[in-house]
């Protein structure tokens, strides 16, 4: 499992969410929603510092990662990170490893 984050994806984090090197975005599993993968959850993100880290990739400093307990969510699929310029909202895509 990885995360592949779009420099679009990258971008927009910095600047909607305020991230900054040295700054931490977590990918976690939310009760509630749908995704392709389950339905009644959905995926979450939230500036927080990790505690037992999955998967993680860096860009600019800034430590993008998935918790272990809630690797089960990607059910073997890469998340891949993007970003919808007509809405300017990420978008999340699951490919199978």
């Amino acid at each position: 499992m990885k995360i592949v984050l779009s420099e679009e994806a990258l971008n927009w984090f910095k600047e909607e969410m305020d991230v900054e090197s040295g700054d931490c975005v977590n990918f976690y599993a939310r009760y509630g929603g749908s995704s392709p993968l389950h339905d009644g959850f959905s995926l979450g993100v939230k500036v927080e510092n990790p505690e037992e880290i999955a998967v993680q990739t860096e860009h600019d400093g800034i430590l993008f990662y998935i918790e272990s307990r809630d690797a089960w969510f990607f059910d073997g699929h890469d998340l891949h990170v993007q970003v919808d310029l007509q809405l300017n909202e990420p978008t999340y895509a699951y490919e199978k490893m």
